[in-house]
C-alpha cells in the first residue's frame, strides 16, 4: 500500500506539473501571437481557451486516476 501511495503522489505530482508547463506555453504564446497581430485577439484567445481547457481536463483525469490507485 505504501509504494502505490507514493507512485500515485509522484503521478498526480507530475500531472500538475505537465498542466502548469502547458499552460504555460500557451499563455506565452497567445501573447506573442497577439503582440504580433493584434486584429486577431479574439481568434487567438479563443484557441488558447479550447487548448486551456482541454489540457486542464486530461490534468483531471490523471488526478482521478491517481486518487484511484491510492483507493484501489
Amino acid at each position: 500500500m505504501g509504494v502505490g501511495l507514493g507512485l500515485a503522489a509522484i503521478g498526480a505530482g507530475l500531472a500538475v506539473l505537465g498542466v502548469g508547463l502547458g499552460i504555460g506555453r500557451i499563455g506565452g504564446n497567445a501573447t506573442e501571437g497577439i503582440s504580433r497581430q493584434p486584429q486577431a485577439t479574439k481568434e487567438i484567445q479563443g484557441a488558447m481557451i479550447i487548448a486551456a481547457a482541454l489540457i486542464e481536463g486530461i490534468g483531471l483525469f490523471a488526478l482521478v486516476i491517481a486518487i484511484l490507485v491510492v483507493l484501489k
